[in-house]
């Protein structure tokens, strides 16, 4: 996009809702007094049929009432709370609106409410250019059918582009998408097909800025404040390429704070959406799928808005290692085959090192909802919370009756890996092999095991585990025995401190 397109839109969602109740009077004025150019709001029908102000299709989670607002009657529902912290009628909000220069936005989860809010809009006091219409695609259908002015947005949940048959059904000014479905070459290709784009609901800084940088015209976000704030910085995509810089002069806080973010996003993306389109690389056995390339592109556009003079190494887009210079590894999913084949052992590794300074590490177990985190210095974390690797001190055997895990070298085995498992039986200790090479070397630090193994490390698979392992106290072993979070070369070993040291010698003597 050039410099002197329009500013993006900062759209409340169900008004100033990190201040007030969400889509009360209070929370929807406080959005319009804080300068939103659009509001959106939500509406419901209830059992006497007046078009009220809600999302949920119950009252349970905001007022405490274990009822459909169809079983209730707007009499009833207007007793519920005080003063302007009420489910308001669509009609009381629509005055608030005279006058102001935002734009309301109704929108609905089902089609259900469309013909009776548009009465409601016909018959009132806020024109209807001031009115933006979005939601159920069939309701937004129905809209279309009673209004051939009405300012619709169209749903779309796909990464493939709508047809000029799809969008001609409702003739939208806006298409409107979750953010995960969005890059900045879609929103060129949807702005050449004559539309606006926005998305929803963003709510942290780094995919605001994201967002703003690569075109989005509408961004709708809990956190309106910092929406607003994000949007006035003129955002833009870093274009210059890598930098070379001091490792004093990262800002590691930030960068820890954005991979977070990333990391709790890939667990949303990874655990709700299909594989999409399956092709292969180098062989049958290795292939790639959609989302792990909507994946990448998508981390690395947000760097690339974020941290200007960073360097980017990833799975399925390549890079390479720059000296001095401050360097992400990703593995958007790792486990792909498992992906591919709905098995629900995968993972996100995303690392930022400095030369071979390991710096920033996040990894997820999207199927069991989990995030590890570790940055140099400051220990590990599990969704939050401090991890610490098992002490197993005092134990005479700490490889008996326990698990080392190890992965195959792509769909075979590694040299050595079934020396490595002759060793662990003679100590009565088990392997397993569960296809996720990131998982697989984090394991100790979650108490999956007392080791793991793997015949050749990847940075882009490892380096965020290997991390992790190390901030929350255990062995991370080089094939000379050393501690080595980042090695030129071989294998790499995880491990409890007790188990290190016999792990480790089974592993030398099945490579000899």
């Amino acid at each position: 996009m050039s410099d002197n397109k329009v500013k993006t839109f900062a759209c409340a969602h169900r008004g100033d809702s990190s201040r007030f109740r969400e889509n009360t009077i209070i929370a929807i004025q406080s959005a319009i007094d804080a300068g939103a150019e659009v509001v959106e709001i939500d509406v419901r029908i209830s059992r006497d049929g007046k078009v009220i102000v809600l999302h949920d299709s119950d009252l349970e989670r905001l007022w405490g009432i274990s009822k459909e607002s169809t079983e209730m009657d707007w009499s009833d529902i207007s007793q519920l709370g005080s003063g302007q912290d009420r489910i308001p009628l669509l009609f009381d909000v629509l005055k608030l609106f005279v006058g102001s220069k935002s734009i309301l936005m109704i929108d609905m989860e089902q089609k259900d409410p469309a013909k009776q809010a548009y009465e409601v809009v016909a018959t009132g006091p806020l024109a209807q250019e001031q009115i933006f219409w979005c939601g159920n695609f069939e309701g937004m259908k129905t809209i279309r059918s009673l209004s051939s002015k009405a300012r619709i947005w169209m749903p779309w949940d796909q990464l493939a582009l709508p047809t000029k048959a799809e969008t001609n059904i409702l003739n939208p000014e806006f298409i409107n998408l979750h953010y995960s479905f969005v890059t900045e070459k879609s929103v060129k290709a949807m702005h050449d097909m004559g539309f606006k784009v926005s998305v929803w609901t963003v709510d942290d800084e780094a995919t605001i800025r994201w967002a703003a940088a690569i075109g989005v015209d509408s961004i709708t976000s809990n956190q309106l404040s910092m929406l607003k704030t994000v949007i006035a910085e003129n955002p833009k995509m870093d274009t210059t390429g890598p930098k070379q810089m001091k490792l004093e002069e990262i800002d590691l806080d930030r960068a820890m704070t954005i991979a977070r973010d990333l990391g709790k996003w890939a667990i949303l993306v990874a655990s709700s959406m299909d594989p999409g389109k399956i092709e292969l690389k180098k062989n049958a056995a290795d292939i790639v799928t959609e989302i792990d390339v909507m994946i990448e592109a998508h981390v690395r556009e947000v760097i690339a808005a974020n941290l200007p003079g960073h360097n980017f190494v990833g799975e399925e887009m390549g890079g390479a290692y720059l000296a001095d210079t401050p360097s992400w590894y990703l593995d958007p999913i790792d486990g792909t085959t498992n992906f591919a084949n709905r098995l629900p052992w995968t993972s996100f590794c995303f690392g930022l090192a400095h030369n071979r300074d390991v710096l920033v590490g996040v990894v997820i177990d999207p199927w069991r909802d989990e995030l590890f985190e570790a940055q140099r210095g400051k220990g590990a974390k599990r969704n939050g919370q401090p991890l610490k690797i098992e002490d197993q001190s005092g134990i005479e055997n700490p490889l008996a009756s326990r698990v080392v895990s190890t992965e195959l070298a792509a769909y075979q085995p590694w040299p050595g890996m079934l020396g490595l498992l002759d060793g662990l039986a003679e100590q009565y200790c088990t392997m397993r092999i569960m296809g996720s090479g990131t998982l697989t070397i984090i394991g100790p630090a979650l108490a999956r095991g007392v080791g793991a193994i793997v015949g050749e490390f990847s940075p882009i698979d490892h380096l965020a585990s290997l991390l992790i392992v190390a901030e929350a106290g255990g062995a991370v072993w080089d094939e000379e025995g050393k501690q080595n979070l980042f090695p030129e070369k071989g294998g790499v070993m995880t491990a409890t401190q007790a188990a290190a040291k016999p792990l480790y010698e089974i592993w030398m003597k099945a490579l000899k």
